[in-house]
């Protein structure tokens, strides 16, 4: 396969143009431009060019009917005027231009001012910070739309959703858009709507807000402040589609997502099964694209094995060689094996012999019958020496008795309570004593009490 990197085929004027203006529409989603009309020409279609200038450049500018229908004064050469609309470029002629949806004179912004206010405002409270915004469903079966009941907005969505998604089930809280109701209207509606969904009456995937389109003063009810917070509150995505692709209200800013309208808002809530069957049918087809690569390099591979493969009998003698030298090692592994385990079987039947039962009761025995004699001697001997022991203080008890010392001549005597007399002094003329000899015993009294002799 050659590595020679492939030349792109050079564009045609007609992709070179059409490429620019993609670039240019999909980097522009609108700007408000503020100048002069120069050359102004109201064409017999209704379409209005003209041209909008400064002192150091000018823009083509396009109006369609559509659109310059809604604009109150006639602009002419000269007038000074604000515009809102989005950059394209007109590809017969390869000139960039102005798509102008929206027109008002210059010094009439007083609405616009109050919109400016309100958005910083909001904006500094991170009402439209990002990290705040929930994801918005792309698949949502379940939607509710605030809106009027009898406007086209709601037509367009059930439209959308019919078309694209006919078992998506759509939840109407009809309210009126304009006027001094409109902005209490649609609060208490997303209150409800939340209310509803957090009950489980009426469970939601996503929530769209809006109207059709309008002059400032008919969308001035999406630019309430009130209704930002009830918007910025709610647990259910919100989706705002008001007014036409250019116009924009502080719900867009505040909503989890901006639909250009009403009918935008339905298609990006809701799969379309064409385009499904379209992405299926590019996975089909990028499938059998991969599927071709890979087998075309599988060939490659194949053809180039193919060119290294070898005769089937030199692999085979190979593999039966290798399978003979495995044969031999095995045969000697399992020998060794059997070997080894012959030799622990009989270490083992020496343990268990040594071990059995009847052994260990013979060695008991044994054990016991030495006991029982070596007890036997020892309280023999524990026996006779007692019986010596005692013998030897049964004739030390009779010497030192009283009964050898009264037989020598000796006496015991005590007062008529029994008392031992040892002192003479303890005793006075007339008192009873009893005198125990070696055989038998007197009872006296006391004639005379003698005091012990002085030692010279």
């Amino acid at each position: 396969m050659s590595d020679t990197p492939e030349i792109p085929a050079p564009l045609t004027v007609s992709a070179v143009s059409s490429q620019a203006k993609f670039l240019l529409e999909s980097h522009f989603d609108q700007v408000r431009v503020e100048g002069e009309i120069g050359d102004f020409t109201a064409a017999g279609s209704g379409h209005w060019y003209f041209t909008l200038k400064d002192e150091e450049a000018q823009i083509r500018c396009a109006m369609f009917r559509g659109a310059n229908g809604r604009v109150r004064f006639r602009p002419g050469r000269g007038d000074n005027v604000q515009v809102r609309g989005r950059i394209s470029l007109y590809t017969p002629r390869g000139e960039f231009q102005l798509i102008v949806q929206h027109m008002q004179a210059a010094g009439d912004g007083a609405l616009q001012l109050r919109f400016e206010q309100l958005k910083a405002k909001l904006k500094s409270e991170g009402l439209f910070d990002s990290d705040r915004k929930q994801s918005v469903p792309e698949d949502a079966r379940r939607v509710g739309v605030i809106t009027s009941a009898s406007g086209a907005a709601l037509h367009d969505i059930l439209a959308v959703i019919e078309r694209r998604s006919p078992m998506t089930q759509v939840f109407l809280y009809p309210v009126p858009v304009q006027g001094t109701e409109a902005a209490p209207a649609l609060v208490a509606a997303v209150q409800q709507a939340n209310a509803l969904h957090e009950s489980q009456a009426v469970p939601l995937d996503v929530l769209i807000v809006g109207r059709g389109g309008g002059s400032a003063e008919d969308l001035w009810a999406f630019n309430d402040e009130a209704l930002a917070h009830a918007i910025a509150d709610s647990t259910l995505p919100i989706v705002s589609a008001v007014g036409h692709e250019v116009d924009f209200s502080i719900s867009d800013f505040v909503a989890d997502q901006r639909a250009a309208t009403p009918s935008a808002a339905a298609e990006l809530v809701t799969l379309d099964t064409m385009e499904w069957m379209q992405r299926l049918d590019d996975i089909q087809r990028l499938l059998q694209n991969t599927v071709k690569r890979r087998f075309s390099h599988a060939q490659n591979q194949l053809g180039h094995l193919r060119a290294r493969l070898r005769h089937p009998g030199v692999v085979l003698a190979q593999q039966q060689q290798l399978l003979a030298g495995q044969q031999q090692r095995l045969n000697s592994l399992i020998k060794n094996r059997i070997d080894q385990g012959k030799t622990s079987i009989t270490h083992l039947s020496r343990r268990l012999h040594a071990r059995h039962p009847m052994q260990k009761l013979v060695d008991l025995r044994s054990r016991l019958a030495d006991r029982q004699q070596r007890l036997q001697r020892r309280q023999r001997q524990i026996l006779e020496r007692l019986s010596t022991g005692l013998a030897q203080q049964q004739q030390l008890l009779r010497s030192l008795g009283p009964d050898n010392t009264l037989a020598r001549g000796y006496a015991l005597v005590t007062d008529a309570k029994g008392k031992i007399i040892r002192r003479a002094s303890a005793t006075e003329p007339g008192d009873g004593i009893r005198v125990r000899l070696a055989e038998g015993g007197l009872q006296a009294q006391v004639t005379a009490v003698t005091e012990p002799e002085a030692e010279s």
